[in-house]
């Protein structure tokens, strides 16, 4: 059984973190800010740079939300120390993305191209070299949006197991399929 709830959330240099009496945790880091709202139930104590959670009984709800809020935090403070990073490849002939601003435009075989404007929050880059398939790297704090934006990407085209051809995160494996076989 696991026991993430019980562990320690240390705080490194440059981390601040408060906690209003509304259980509204607030982490402030060199990347910037991020908030999330825990469920009353869960009460956090903060020992100089050091936060842990507690929870109230061993009910499996109680148990559930303990390591769901202890890993949502920990994902805050990493991300305002750190940032996390996607990135993704366009797989197919004539696939192709562009950045411009907060807009990523995406030509993925269909008769239009896909026009997505992204969250002021998420960085997004998108490189092209010769010989190799385009790449969408998608920079952010928040590690919940990034992944949501990642997965609404991929399923503009997700990976088909013939060819695969399709959006798909680097060094995601598709499992491919055999083709038709030949007639006699």
């Amino acid at each position: 059984m696991s026991r993430i709830g019980k562990a320690p959330i240390d705080l490194p240099k440059g981390v601040e973190i408060s906690i209003s009496d509304k259980n509204l945790v607030t982490v402030k880091g060199p990347k910037g800010t991020l908030e999330q709202a825990v469920d009353p139930a869960i009460s956090l104590k903060k020992d100089g740079t050091v936060v842990t959670l507690e929870r109230p009984s061993d009910a499996k709800p109680h148990r559930a939300k303990h390591g769901l809020y202890r890993a949502l935090i920990a994902n805050m403070v990493k991300g305002v120390t750190d940032g996390f990073v996607i990135e993704q490849e366009l797989v197919g002939v004539g696939y192709r993305a562009t950045a411009k601003g907060q807009q990523l435009q995406l030509s993925l075989g269909f008769s239009h191209t896909v026009t997505l404007v992204l969250p002021p929050q998420i960085k997004v880059a998108a490189a092209q070299e010769k010989g190799k398939n385009p790449i969408i790297r998608l920079e952010s704090v928040d590690k919940q949006l990034i992944g949501q934006v990642a997965a609404k990407l991929r399923a503009l085209r997700k990976p088909e197991p013939y060819k695969g051809k399709g959006v798909r995160f680097v060094n995601e494996v598709v499992r491919r399929k055999a083709g038709k076989a030949a007639g006699k």
